[in-house]
Parts: C-alpha cells; structure tokens; sequence
C-alpha cells in the first residue's frame, strides 16, 4: 500500500539553524503513527514541514505521490487536516459556525463523533472548555473526508477521559482508511491507538518500533529517550516559545 506522506532525507529549521536532520518516515492510509520525543526533539518542526507551512532545507515531503512543495491551504483541500497545539478554534464564532469553515465538514458526523457538542452549537468558542474546544477542532478534522491528521499534542491540558476521547476518535477514522501522525505527551495512551512509533531525539531519527514494542520497552524509552539531557543540542524554537514541558512535553 502507498504511503500517504513520506520524509525522505528531510533536514528542515528556522533562519538558518537545522533542527531536524535526515529525517525518514512516513504514514499510511489506515494507521496511526505516533511520533515522540523529548521537548525540543523536533516533533512539531516535522510536523510543520509535512503540512507545508516549513520548506526543507533538503530533502523531500511526498504527499499524495508528489514530492511538489504546496502550502497547507492547498494539502487540505486534497484531504490533509493539520490540528496545532494551540486550539485552532474561532472565539467569536459558535460552535457551528467553526464547524461550518471546515471545508465539506458535516455537522452531523461532529456530532456523532462528539455528541457532547450537540447541545452546544449556538455557543461561542471562546465559552468553551478547553476538552470542547479541543473536540471541536478534531471533530472538524475528521467530520470531513480526511485522507491524513497530523495532530500536535492533542491532550494539553485536558482530563484523561477527554484525551481518551480524542485518540479513540482518530483510531476510529483511521479504522475507516485515514492515516494519522499524532505528537502526545502521554506516551501510554498513544501506544494504546498508535501501529507504529518513531522516536525523534536532538533533531534525528532514533527508533522506529510496533507500538507493540515500545509497550514493552516503555519503561527503557522514557528513561532514555523522551528525558531531555543538559548536554541535548538546540532546542526547536516552537517549543521555546510556547514554554513547553522537559519530559516528553509538548512541542
């Protein structure tokens, strides 16, 4: 089976500073993959140049079966849907009219997914909580005919039965064909939905395992891999400046 999206040697950065190197990965249509690593590792820079919001400094980004730069306004009209860090809802505008903006999202399939948002459609997303506003911009992730998630950190700061929601929710799209690549602190819970890992420290690939194998090596790969050492090189200037955590944080 083709892969949706393919790394292929990507080195990408900020003003000149590479902050990941010789990257290789990809995601097919159908599975979760979970992408870790310690804070400032360069998960959400990856992340970033996969949507096409970073140019590589080398290297490649294939989507779609080409390796074409376009920007991510383009990517998501072909199927990709990119959820940030920070929740990528409209404050001003209700429930449903942040539905609505998602090109071809269907409400109802939102409130299938999330019926928690049913009674709240009229409200605005500035009154939301931070779980409903998180399930507001999955639910217009997946309400429309995804071919590929990239989600970064979805549990921030939300409850465990919150971040079980959400990852339940994009295992069920994957289920149905989508593919998924999920940056999450909470390692456990990913490994839950997740087929495959990689594990990204100090801008490079270090591992790549079944999500089997990193259950069984949870213990040796948050000690060893997702703890950030004094001597690490440059931290990923996103993560500086959203004041992430030190331990498998939030990139």
């Amino acid at each position: 089976m083709s892969a949706l999206i393919e790394a292929r040697g990507l080195s990408v950065g900020y003003g000149g500073a590479t902050v990941v190197r010789d990257l290789d990965l990809e995601v097919s249509p159908g599975e979760v993959v979970a992408l870790l690593g310690p804070n400032g590792a360069g998960k959400t820079t990856t992340l970033l140049a996969l949507a096409g919001e970073l140019r590589p400094a080398a290297g490649e980004v294939v989507w779609n079966g080409s390796a074409r730069s376009a920007p991510l306004h383009r990517r998501a009209r072909q199927g990709l849907a990119f959820v940030p860090e920070e929740r990528s809802v409209f404050r001003g505008l209700t429930t449903r009219q942040n539905i609505a903006i998602g090109r071809g999202c269907d409400a109802g399939r939102v409130g299938e997914l999330f019926p928690e948002l049913v009674p709240i459609m009229g409200r605005r997303g500035g009154l939301l909580s931070g779980g409903e506003q998180q399930m507001l911009a999955v639910g217009r992730a997946l309400g429309r005919p995804t071919k590929l998630l990239l989600a970064d950190e979805l549990s921030l700061g939300l409850a465990p039965k919150t971040v079980g929601r959400l990852l339940k929710a994009v295992r069920a799209a994957a289920d149905e064909g989508m593919g998924a690549l999920v940056v999450e602190q909470h390692v456990h819970r990913v490994l839950e939905v997740a087929y495959r890992v990689y594990l990204l420290r100090n801008g490079r690939l270090e591992l790549t395992l079944t999500a089997r194998e990193a259950r069984v090596r949870l213990d040796e790969i948050q000690d060893h891999y997702l703890t950030r050492h004094p001597d690490a090189g440059a931290q990923d200037p996103v993560a500086s400046a959203n004041g992430t955590h030190p331990v498998g944080g939030e990139e």
